[in-house]
C-alpha cells in the first residue's frame, strides 16, 4: 500500500528584488511522480541543487506544491487541516542534529515531542525507553547531548522522531556532517528501524554506498527524476551516473573497469562479496591477466 504518492509535483522558489519589486521563479522540482509503499527503504540520490532536499520537505509538508500534488497516507499536503497529522506520520531528520536537539539531557530531548502533543507521562517514558533502545543509546540517556559525538547526536535526533511513533522517517542527508564511523552508526540504526519496526524510510543522500541496500533508488537531476529502479539496475549504468556528476560505489567502479579491460563480469556489482564471487570462477582461466587497460585469454 502506498504511504507517499506524488503526481506531477512542481515547486518554484520565488525570489523578489527589493529595489524593483520584480519576482523571479526558479524551478526546484519539475513534474515529479513518486510512489513509496509502506515498509519500503527508499533512497533519493542527486548532486547539490538537484531538488532532492526540496522533495524531502514536501513529504513533511514543510513546503507545499506550486503545482501537482503529494499525498502522505492519502492526506493532501496542501490541506492545512492535515498538516499536523502528516508531520506525525512522516517524521523528519535533518542534516545537522544540533538544529534538532533542544533538551539538556538526552532522555528529556527524546521525550519532548510526545510531551508537546499531550501523551500521558507514563507512556512518554515508555516511548523514551523504546526509542533509545531502538537506536542503541540507552546508556547515554542521562548524558548531555553536547558531550556526544556527531553520530551519537544524530541517533538521539532519530530517537526523538521515533518517540512520535511515525510510520515513515524522512532523512535529509543525515550523515553529511559525520565522520565514517558516525555514518555507519546512523545507517545501521536506520536499517534496523526499517527491518525490525517496519518503519518506511526515505533517505536523501549523495553518498552512493549508502543506497546499495535500498529497495528502490530515485536519481534526481535539475528537479526531475531521471532514473529509478533497484540499486543493481541503477549502478549497472555507470556512464549515465557519471554524466549526472555522480560517483558509484568503489567496488562497482572497480568491477566496471575490470569489465572494460575484458573480464566477463556482470553489471551492477555492489559489494566486495559479489565481486569476489564473480572473480573466483575466473581464476586460472586466463581471464585474470590484465595488461595496460586490456586483457588477453590464454
Amino acid at each position: 500500500m502506498g504511504i507517499i504518492r506524488a503526481a506531477h509535483l512542481i515547486y518554484d522558489y520565488i525570489t523578489r528584488d527589493d529595489e524593483t519589486g520584480t519576482e523571479t521563479a526558479s524551478r526546484a522540482i519539475d513534474d515529479v511522480d513518486l510512489d513509496v509503499d509502506a515498509g519500503d527503504f527508499i533512497a533519493i540520490l542527486g548532486h547539490n541543487g538537484s531538488g532532492k532536499s526540496t522533495l524531502a520537505k514536501h513529504i513533511n509538508a514543510l513546503l507545499t506544491p506550486t503545482g501537482g500534488s503529494i499525498w502522505v497516507k492519502d492526506m493532501d499536503t496542501k490541506d492545512e487541516n492535515h498538516t499536523w497529522d502528516i508531520r506525525q506520520s512522516a517524521g523528519m531528520v535533518f542534516q545537522n542534529p544540533d538544529n534538532q536537539i533542544i533538551g539538556s539531557i538526552v532522555e528529556e530531548d527524546v521525550g519532548f515531542g510526545p510531551e508537546n502533543i499531550g501523551v500521558p507521562t507514563d507512556e512518554i517514558w515508555q516511548r523514551v525507553d523504546q526509542s533509545l533502545k531502538a537506536v542503541g543509546m540507552t546508556e547515554y540517556r542521562t548524558h548531555s547531548p553536547n558531550k556526544l559525538s556527531g553520530g551519537q547526536k544524530q541517533r538521539v535526533a532519530i530517537a526523538g522522531v521515533m518517540a512520535m511513533r511515525p510510520e515513515c522517517i524522512v532523512l535529509d542527508e543525515p550523515t553529511a556532517m559525520l565522520d565514517p564511523n558516525g555514518r555507519k552508526e546512523v545507517l545501521r540504526t536506520v536499517h534496523e528501524l526499517n527491518r525490525e519496526a517496519g518503519v518506511t524510510v526515505v533517505l536523501i543522500t549523495h553518498y552512493m554506498d549508502e543506497v546499495i541496500d535500498a529497495d528502490k533508488v530515485f536519481v534526481m537531476d535539475d528537479g526531475k527524476v531521471v532514473m529509478q529502479g533497484r540499486p543493481k539496475e541503477i549502478f549497472s549504468q555507470v556512464e549515465k551516473l557519471k554524466a549526472l556528476r555522480l560517483d558509484v560505489p568503489q567496488v562497482t567502479e572497480l568491477a566496471y573497469e575490470l569489465k572494460k579491460s575484458g573480464l566477463p563480469l556482470p553489471d551492477g556489482v555492489l559489494t566486495i562479496g559479489e565481486l569476489t564471487s564473480a572473480l573466483t570462477p575466473l581464476l586460472g582461466t586466463g581471464h585474470t591477466t590484465i595488461h595496460h587497460g586490456g586483457s588477453y585469454v590464454d
